[in-house]
């Protein structure tokens, strides 16, 4: 069996990184710093520019078509991330293989929130009860830690997008237990809520708060 691929970003060898994950494939980054920087905003030229990447994944016109008209909202989603503190950001383009064949929109974020000191399953635990509207939430123990998953249905705030979002979040509390990665996907896909679920999951059990590209390591 051939080993999975991993196209490693730049931003995983940033001096002061301190927490590191793994996407599938069908996800692209999101250039997060120049939309706080150069101050992009939606049906600019540059604004465009920004997501004109994931039109060269679109298989044909129809699909183009779609992606698209998923553009807009998607960007002024993106812009009310940066303004929350979201560090990271990635938009994902999947064909649904269980319908019509459509393309699947979805957007994988991470933020970090600073709580007061509590034990990490604690925090995980207490965190989870809080979310409001929670449809699905449940405990995990992770390679790094223990950590929770909450899903949630919200109104869309853009017709384009449906009548309802799908998110799934996990949260992973750091080391130190004063602050909390949170691991959000979102997309309109709300019937394949099973399978974003598991997305998530899979990807939070892929973070790591010890740089797992340093020679140490590779020594384990």
């Amino acid at each position: 069996m051939t080993a999975t691929p991993f196209i490693t970003d730049a931003s995983a060898q940033l001096p002061g990184t301190d927490i590191w994950f793994a996407l599938p494939a069908g996800f692209s980054p999101i250039p997060m710093g120049e939309l706080q920087s150069s101050g992009i905003d939606a049906g600019t030229p540059d604004g465009d520019a920004v997501l004109s990447s994931l039109l060269a994944t679109a298989g044909g016109p129809t699909e183009q078509q779609q992606l698209e008209a998923m553009c807009a909202p998607v960007r002024r989603m993106m812009l009310a991330l940066a303004a929350t503190g979201v560090i990271q950001c990635s938009v994902g383009l999947h064909t649904d293989d269980e319908g019509d064949g459509r393309l699947l929109l979805s957007l994988f974020t991470l933020a970090w929130r600073r709580l007061p000191w509590s034990p990490r399953s604690i925090m995980a635990a207490r965190i989870a009860a809080s979310a409001e509207n929670a449809v699905h939430l449940e405990m995990l123990e992770l390679p790094c830690g223990p950590g929770s998953l909450v899903e949630t249905h919200v109104a869309a705030s853009d017709a384009r997008l449906g009548e309802r979002l799908l998110q799934v979040s996990a949260y992973v509390p750091y080391p130190d237990g004063e602050r909390l990665a949170i691991l959000n996907l979102a997309t309109p896909a709300v019937e394949h809520a099973d399978h974003y679920r598991a997305l998530l999951r899979e990807i939070a059990y892929l973070v790591s708060f010890d740089n797992p590209l340093s020679p140490e390591s590779d020594k384990e």
